[in-house]
């Protein structure tokens, strides 16, 4: 089942996201590689791509796993947590009707 995974930052963990960076890609591009990952990518704090140094408030995953739980261990195990950038992460389950 499809999952998503929506976390949300600390205040001013742009520099824990730049150090996090390499190694949460990794995990993302496994999904990936795997057939796993509809979508993932960053909240900009402001309505541009490049927020600048206001950075991000979250990051949002939508990803296919076995069970809710395997779902909730992987977003804990994210490279972001390890860093202090996220502060919460929400795991819901999510059916993807459109586009088919």
């Amino acid at each position: 089942m499809w999952f998503v995974i929506f976390a949300e930052d600390h205040e001013n963990s742009l520099e824990g996201r730049k150090q996090a960076r390499p190694a949460h890609l990794e995990r993302l591009k496994a999904l990936q590689n795997d057939g796993r990952l509809l979508v993932a990518g960053p909240c900009p704090a402001i309505a541009e791509l490049d927020p600048g140094v206001l950075g991000f408030t979250g990051s949002v995953v939508i990803a296919e796993f076995e069970t809710q739980e395997e779902a909730e261990q992987w977003a804990n195990d994210d490279p972001y947590w390890q860093a202090g950038v996220y502060k919460k992460a929400t795991v819901t389950p999510f059916n993807a009707v459109l586009p088919n």
